[in-house]
């Protein structure tokens, strides 16, 4: 696949700037900070381009820049003592209260069904509301998620870059997930059904 040509790559860094700043301030949690990094992924976009080989589409390959420049700015986060560590959560009992001794759903918790789940995916509402819940996490589960399930970093990666053990990192991933179905059933598939 051949580079798309000059004017056909700004436009599209105009138009994927939004998501990129939106998947920035998710994970860093500081508008300031997240402009920053969306800037010099941009600058790395435009510097690098002849490197751009078309194994994957331009917008994922941009994504792929600025998920090594968010990890950069948490690094300075934690260098500059302004990461917030992760702590224990204040709701654990209303997760656990979901759940049987036996570890099985209560039936008034148990999921909805999504239907077929690959649909969810491609309707622009369906994001918007997992945009708005994933926002609503606390910004420490948010970020473990998304490291994980949106950047593609294996629960080692997220560890040492976090600073946490293992199990600590699956619970949190547990909780994430827990709360996003919950957000998401009421956000949006209670909002779908007529």
């Amino acid at each position: 696949m051949s580079t798309p040509p000059l004017d056909d790559r700004m436009q599209r860094l105009t138009a994927v700037r939004p998501r990129l700043l939106s998947f920035a301030r998710l994970h860093l949690r500081n508008h300031s900070q997240a402009e920053d990094a969306v800037q010099d992924t941009l600058e790395a976009a435009i510097e690098k381009q002849d490197s751009f080989s078309g194994r994957s589409g331009y917008e994922t390959w941009v994504f792929g820049i600025l998920k090594f420049k968010i990890l950069d700015t948490m690094r300075v986060q934690k260098r500059q003592g302004t990461w917030q560590p992760l702590e224990d959560e204040a709701d654990d009992e209303a997760i656990d209260r979901q759940f049987r001794r036996n570890g099985r759903w209560l039936k008034e918790a148990r999921p909805t069904s999504w239907g077929e789940p690959e649909a969810a995916f491609e309707s622009e509402t369906f994001w918007q509301v997992f945009d708005a819940c994933m926002i609503a996490l606390p910004d420490n589960v948010a970020r473990v998620f998304s490291l994980r399930e949106l950047m593609g970093l294996s629960t080692e990666e997220i560890c040492r870059e976090l600073g946490i053990k293992e199990n600590n990192c699956w619970v949190i991933l547990h909780r994430a997930r827990l709360r996003l179905r919950a957000c998401i059933e009421q956000g949006w598939l209670t909002e779908e059904t007529p």
